[in-house]
């Protein structure tokens, strides 16, 4: 156990020199000007919500243009965002683009680039905006399915190369209570790590009633979230802040396999897309650690987010109370500061520095863990991580507009078809 002691000790250091406060020469942005020109792509509650925490890092950070696939979105998240920033807001009619193609004219215009669209097009918009050469921000998941993976991380290892800041929206890696409740973890506080608990259990995200005149696929696109093309499902879109962190907690090592059960049970109308309604799942160690996830989108249920990492001296909770029980027992009573902020405000301290910031490992690992997540609980099969990177699932489009032909579609009942475990067959 000593060399996994190491391991995890060099891959802390690693994680910490990458979240340490970096970034880039000024010559790399705002061609020699003090402001710092971002642009949002995706203009929806989490992507405004990016925007303002960018500038909140400093008053040189600018939105400078936005893109969505709605105009009327667009607009809306550009009043919001000038309302709660009139100084830092500086989009003009001209710079606020709508369409599929839309994402490419913010790339164009600006020195950093927010990715916070349907998940769906994160791989090929994070590809666009480092081809670009351009900074990035860009929101979880990273990607879908396994060839969409393997585009995210090669664009990530070429920002890499171009000495480009890449920061996740994995946040959770930003939260100074939970940073320091896993480096006492990896320091030895709870002795050797037995097993992690992770529970992410909540209500159904926001629903969009059809409405007159809507094609199938703009209906799809307004309600993103509850389509597996789109989204990924629970495992991908909540899920995947849990297993975050008991891969971090495990020093971001890929498990041996994983197994897992789940089904639609409540959430049966069609306006809940072609998801699930809950998932268990369960990754299994070559040290012989577990860890249990689970997510549930019911409404009427208990709710709860919790992290528990057992081991042989003690535990650790997170991430509302961190704390860690048993032989040296402690409690988190440091800074307390916004984990959405401190990820902008270290993305853009690396900029200004000319040190950049870049998640792109264990963007690769958290990302994949959710994507095998989904696999084993819609297959009900055991899947070793091998197999599951060799899937050829692709959830990319020949083309992409309102009037297209979605992947998906209703049955004649208005019910759209949803997997069955040991039915499902893996691909």
């Amino acid at each position: 156990m000593t060399t996994r002691r190491a391991f995890l000790k060099s891959t802390l250091a690693a994680g910490t020199a990458l979240a340490a406060p970096l970034s880039l020469a000024r010559s790399s942005h705002a061609a020699g000007s003090d402001k710092i020109k971002i642009g949002l792509i995706g203009c929806g509650g989490r992507g405004s919500g990016a925007a303002a925490n960018a500038m909140n890092a400093g008053p040189d950070v600018t939105l400078v243009a936005m893109a969505d696939i709605f105009a009327d979105r667009a607009t809306g998240a550009r009043t919001r965002l000038k309302q709660l920033k009139p100084d830092q807001v500086a989009v003009d009619d001209d710079h606020l683009f709508i369409g599929f193609d839309a994402y490419q004219k913010v790339i164009d215009c600006v020195d950093v680039v927010l990715i916070a669209a349907a998940s769906h097009f994160h791989p090929a918009y994070l590809q666009a905006a480092v081809a670009a050469g351009k900074h990035v921000f860009c929101e979880k998941p990273h990607a879908l399915d396994v060839p969409g993976l393997k585009v995210a991380m090669a664009a990530g290892e070429e920002a890499k190369r171009k000495g480009l800041s890449l920061v996740s929206g994995l946040c959770w890696r930003y939260d100074p209570a939970v940073r320091e409740t896993i480096q006492r973890i990896h320091d030895g506080a709870i002795g050797e790590i037995i097993t992690v608990q992770e529970n992410y259990l909540t209500v159904p995200y926001v629903l969009r009633e059809r409405q007159p005149g809507w094609s199938e696929m703009e209906y799809q696109f307004q309600n993103w979230y509850h389509f597996n093309w789109l989204s990924g499902d629970q495992t991908a879109q909540q899920l995947i802040h849990s297993i975050d962190k008991a891969s971090w907690v495990l020093g971001d090592v890929p498990p041996l396999k994983a197994w897992g059960m789940g089904g639609r049970q409540v959430c049966l109308d069609p306006k809940y897309g072609d998801q699930f309604d809950h998932h268990a799942v369960v990754f299994e160690y070559e040290n012989g650690v577990r860890v249990f996830g689970f997510c549930r989108d019911i409404p009427g249920c208990y709710n709860g987010t919790t992290d528990v990492v057992f081991g042989s001296k003690g535990r650790a909770q997170m991430p509302s109370r961190c704390r860690i029980e048993g032989a040296t027992p402690w409690e988190y009573r440091g800074q307390k500061a916004s984990m959405y902020d401190l990820e902008h405000v270290e993305l853009f301290q690396g900029i200004r520095t000319g040190k950049p910031v870049n998640n792109t490992r264990y963007m690769y690992t958290t990302t994949m863990l959710a994507i095998l997540a989904q696999m084993v609980c819609y297959t009900g099969q055991e899947i070793t991580w091998e197999k599951a990177m060799q899937s050829t699932l692709d959830y990319r489009l020949p083309a992409y507009g309102l009037d297209a032909e979605p992947p998906v579609k209703p049955r004649d009942d208005g019910v759209y078809p949803t997997a069955m475990p040991g039915i499902t067959p893996f691909v």
